[in-house]
């Protein structure tokens, strides 16, 4: 075979990509040293012989695929490639992919293998575009028709944290690169958007079906991944083996597949979610506020030995004081994952509330409070209309033991039968309450007796028109009758 060197590398076609580089020379010219025939002889009749013909050298992906006789199949087949694209991307300027070259040569004869190329060609040629891909840190992430909608992607991904007023707000402070004005009362505004990773437009060649809309791009941002991955469990799979597999932890695994466990017994030919959330970028946003805020005033009790024990008096009212607070706020992906105060002023002090409780206890004088007249027991029968007539306090029964005891500090005022109380008891607590215990089985005080809240004053029985044992237990104030249960802890 001789080679035509005075014609080596000629472009007939301007519709197709040459290489030139110097590798492909190399290799060229390496093949032309091996032809074992003498150079000045050949060379001559080279040059006088009108048998030559051009055949292309056809690389793909810097992958060498193979000889084609035929330029125009060639061309033919790019013109095809683009034209079919075109009916799903008519609004993308196609061409075909940049790592396709095709050097031509000028030989005296060789054996092509057009189709057996061009069937490669069509199967694994593909149609590109220039578009954005979104770099974040040193990986591209993801890709966008142009520069506009990588605007609108970044647009996009901030409003999911941030409200549009805001981020215009903020946006024109930046422009104007002066200090921000000092807060007014109820203002809140962004102080500063920290993303977590940089992110720029990189210009390329890309395959258009590569390209995502705004939603898309959003979403591969805040998942690192456009849709889930499943897994189908294989004989021998346990959790950690599947995890491990996937360059995962065995708990981010766990998290999120919400039907299993660490003891979970996986079965042939169940299905996993092996995409683990890992965001390309998270955006953290500062805010700063100032807003009033109320001091709670304080309550304070004094003690008055003069003054009988429960009884109060309020001696300086309460005010609330108030302060205006400068609040920083840190939020990432809206959520709050940081509060301080940066200022704060008082703009007018708390007034303490003074409260005087009397700690005089005089023995024959009720302070006031109530005890529970039996030791334990409950409530078998309220104050009200019972049987047609009034019943004028309420009964206990079943205590754990049948004792009486005086329901406050008081004197005893008169004590024996009565009626259909039978056994009764009246004390006298001296602060306009009186009160009266029947149906007991014994009595253990005395008129004029002073008796203490809780002592024992007689036993637990059932005379007058009784029918079992129980407590009938009455209160009367400045003398009304009062339902026990309004004063009885």
């Amino acid at each position: 075979m001789l080679f035509d060197l005075t014609k080596r590398g000629t472009e007939k076609s301007p519709t197709l990509k040459k290489n030139r580089n110097s590798n492909i020379q190399k290799l060229m010219m390496s093949g032309i040293l091996l032809i074992g025939l003498p150079f000045g002889v050949k060379y001559a009749e080279a040059n006088q012989s009108e048998d030559f013909q051009t055949i292309h050298h056809v690389y793909l992906d810097d992958e060498y695929i193979g000889l084609v006789a035929d330029e125009e199949k060639l061309e033919q087949l790019q013109a095809e490639k683009i034209e079919e694209a075109k009916k799903e991307y008519a609004e993308y300027s196609l061409a075909i992919q940049e790592s396709l070259s095709i050097v031509p040569e000028r030989v005296f004869s060789v054996k092509a293998d057009d189709e057996s190329v061009l069937t490669q060609l069509d199967q694994e040629l593909a149609v590109e575009t220039e578009g954005i891909g979104v770099q974040v840190n040193d990986e591209i992430a993801l890709h966008v028709k142009d520069e506009e909608s990588y605007e609108e992607v970044i647009k996009a991904f901030t409003l999911q944290s941030v409200s549009e007023e805001e981020l215009v707000a903020y946006e024109a402070a930046q422009e104007e690169d002066t200090e921000f004005h000092e807060l007014a009362e109820g203002e809140t505004r962004i102080a500063k958007m920290i993303f977590s990773a940089d992110m720029e437009p990189i210009t390329e060649k890309i395959k258009p079906e590569e390209i995502l809309t705004v939603s898309e791009a959003v979403e591969v941002l805040n998942t690192g991944a456009l849709a889930e991955k499943k897994y189908e469990v294989q004989a021998g799979d346990v959790i950690g083996k599947i995890a491990n597999k996937h360059s995962m932890k065995t708990k981010e695994l766990i998290a999120i597949n919400d039907d299993i466990t660490e003891e979970t017994v996986l079965q042939i030919g169940d299905e996993l979610n092996v995409t683990f959330v890992k965001p390309y970028v998270e955006l953290e946003v500062h805010y700063e506020s100032k807003n009033k805020q109320r001091i709670a005033y304080e309550k304070v009790t004094k003690k008055d030995g003069k003054m009988d024990k429960g009884k109060k008096k309020v001696t300086q009212e309460g005010k609330d004081g108030e302060k205006e607070i400068t609040d920083y706020v840190r939020k990432k992906n809206g959520q709050v994952i940081g509060r301080s105060i940066i200022d704060e002023e008082i703009l007018s002090e708390p007034v303490e509330e003074i409260t005087i409780v009397g700690t005089k206890v005089t023995p024959s004088k009720g302070i006031g409070t109530f005890k529970w007249p039996t030791v334990g027991g409950y409530v078998s029968s309220q104050m009200g209309q019972r049987w047609g007539r009034l019943h004028r306090g309420i009964d206990i029964a079943r205590p754990s033991n049948r004792t009486i005891l005086a329901a406050d500090n008081g004197v005893v005022v008169s004590t024996g039968t009565e009626g259909g109380y039978g056994n009764r008891i009246i004390i006298d607590h001296n602060n306009g309450y009186r009160t009266l215990y029947a149906h007991l089985s014994s009595i253990s005080v005395k008129p004029g007796q002073t008796v203490s809240a809780g002592s024992s004053i007689g036993i637990m029985g059932s005379t007058g028109n009784s029918t079992g044992v129980h407590l009938h237990f009455e209160v009367t104030k400045n003398g009304t009758l009062i339902n026990p249960l309004s004063v009885l802890n």
